[in-house]
């Protein structure tokens, strides 16, 4: 009878650990609907999730990033020591951009606020959001310190017992070039945690229980143990690989070092190029999410993301490494060096597991922010002529995997969407002329890279616009595997074949086109093993180029 009862109250709590996570779903979604940015409404570019008293992540939404999602199980800790327990009250919301207690660069702010249940402390919504704007010199690479590139929210209140800080308001406002979207997105981060609480209190009245400590015992329970039993089986050792990419100014080598032990995984960058003077840079935050999101999906991504099942993964850097950048270094394009960490990190798994993990893919997403206005010095007059600021992400090819091809244009490791040309033309003066598969980027092989992506961009009559770049794998393409060939690496131009800098603020006049191609996915195996048949479908769906 006994052991039935255990069953049972464990059914209750696997119950309310699923309630739980649909809680959070629905904290992310309000912000997909209320935001302003089309990063954020468009592209998922966020994370949600819910904590403990402790401050520790008890579930996250599925919608967002890894990049988001991880830095923010650590921030909200951040937060908690910042503000002070005996300074928690009800109604509070709490807020930064601080790149190195929250997701790395002062585009992302992170929002945090505490969940009381009659009268009592009893854990934290917090949220992340990309914004389209901070101010300084835009969303680029090109600052050389931090306080160049936009304003610097510390951890601080939001509202205090309710009443929004008009101060806080008044100062972002004059300080960002879109302040409607902006500070719409900061009060959509707010809703959002807003919504995850009231389900959360209908879900303990449904439950009538009065907090989730029990809930998120069983939850890190039943998730750490599953995650050490999978490193268990994984044979212990030492495993290492480096990873050359373009860099700004010179190219930058990622070296990871994976000591697997019995019950944990410690990944050392130690020998990693040293810290750039131009805004590349990352910090350890960022590094430590990208870096356990590849450890975890590669082996144990079954189990829920949360505090316990990223415990046994342990990440270190030096402190003059690229990869755990001090302040005041630039950090504003921190993604790019970011979203390479991952593929970093699978090519020492390989290492351990072969046959497991893809080639190299694009890795980092494609950004492009547009500062369109009128041509010629003329002023936005907000009828025909107009003053936009307008964020674009665009994905390579990812790698090919052992048993399949790659995938085109998809964000990986980010996992965030392309926004759509209807979208993005919606927003300000510029017209999206071509964004097609890249023929013949994909590397060949067993398996096929996935192939990269052709957009082709310009400004309306009457317009110009500057854009900041921030891509890479021109120099360094992404590399087959097991005898798979390499990706295509990318390219930037106009359409009258002027070649562009791959990074740093640039210019498009009225009339003419800038024009993108993006990095194709390595292939996976000897190409000589791949099908005739699926070679002719290949080149009947113009995949690879004729020979």
């Amino acid at each position: 009878m006994t052991k039935q009862r255990d069953v049972i109250a464990e059914m209750r709590l696997q119950i309310m650990w699923n309630r739980l996570i649909s809680v959070v779903e629905e904290q992310a979604l309000t912000l997909v609907r209320t935001a302003f940015s089309t990063s954020v409404r468009e592209a998922g570019d966020l994370s949600a999730g819910v904590f403990n008293i402790a401050g520790e992540m008890v579930a996250q939404a599925v919608t967002g990033t890894p990049g988001h999602v991880n830095a923010m199980g650590e921030a909200v800790g951040h937060f908690i020591n910042t503000i002070g327990r005996d300074n928690l009250f009800e109604g509070d919301v709490y807020i930064t951009n601080d790149p190195w207690k929250g997701t790395g660069h002062l585009h992302d702010f992170t929002v945090v606020s505490p969940s009381f249940h009659k009268g009592r402390l009893i854990g934290f919504f917090a949220c992340t959001a990309h914004v389209v704007d901070v101010g300084g010199r835009g969303f680029g690479p090109d600052a050389n310190e931090v306080y160049e590139e936009g304003i610097f929210i510390p951890i601080m209140k939001f509202a205090e017992r309710g009443a929004v800080s008009r101060d806080l308001i008044n100062i972002v406002r004059n300080n960002v070039r879109e302040a409607d979207q902006v500070i719409g997105d900061l009060y959509s981060l707010a809703a959002c945690n807003e919504i995850g609480h009231k389900r959360l209190i209908e879900m303990l009245a449904e439950f009538e229980i009065d907090d989730i400590e029990d809930l998120a015992k069983f939850i890190f329970e039943h998730s750490y143990q599953a995650t050490i039993d999978r490193i268990a089986e994984l044979p212990q050792g030492i495993y290492r690989n480096s990873m050359r990419v373009d860099g700004y100014g010179s190219p930058i080598d990622m070296v990871v070092r994976l000591d697997v032990r019995k019950d944990e995984i410690v990944a050392d960058f130690d020998g990693t190029s040293g810290p750039s003077p131009l805004g590349i840079n990352v910090p350890l935050i960022y590094t430590t999410a990208y870096a356990a999101y590849g450890l975890k999906c590669s082996l144990a991504p079954e189990i829920p993301n949360n505090a316990a099942s990223l415990r046994p993964f342990k990440i270190v850097a030096p402190d003059n490494c690229i990869l755990n950048a001090q302040r005041p270094a630039p950090v504003a394009v921190r993604h790019v060096l970011g979203h390479f960490v991952p593929d970093t990190v699978l090519g020492a798994v390989h290492r351990m597991l072969p046959d497991t993990v893809p080639a190299e893919g694009a890795g980092a997403l494609w950004n492009i922010h547009l500062s369109a206005r009128p041509s010629g010095g003329k002023v936005a007059n907000g009828l025909d002529l107009h003053r936009t600021e307008i964020l674009m992400f665009n994905s390579g090819g990812s790698g090919a995997r052992p048993t399949l091809d790659g995938l085109n244009a998809t964000a990986f490791p980010s996992g965030v969407h392309s926004m759509s040309v209807e979208a993005t033309e919606h927003v300000g003066p510029i017209i999206v002329w071509r964004k097609e598969l890249r023929n013949g980027s994909g590397g060949e092989g067993r398996q096929r890279g996935g192939l990269g992506q052709v957009v082709e961009i310009a400004p309306t009559e009457g317009h110009e616009f500057y854009f900041n770049a921030m891509f890479d794998r021109v120099e360094n393409a992404a590399r087959g595997r097991e005898g798979g060939h390499d990706g295509a690496a990318g390219r930037v131009h106009l359409d009258d074949g002027t070649r562009l800098k791959t990074k740093g603020r640039q210019f498009v006049p009225e009339g003419k086109r800038l024009v993108i191609e993006l990095p194709g996915g390595g292939g996976y195996g000897n190409p000589a093993e791949r099908p005739a048949e699926t070679r002719e479908r290949d080149r009947l769906d113009q995949y690879i180029v004729a020979d």
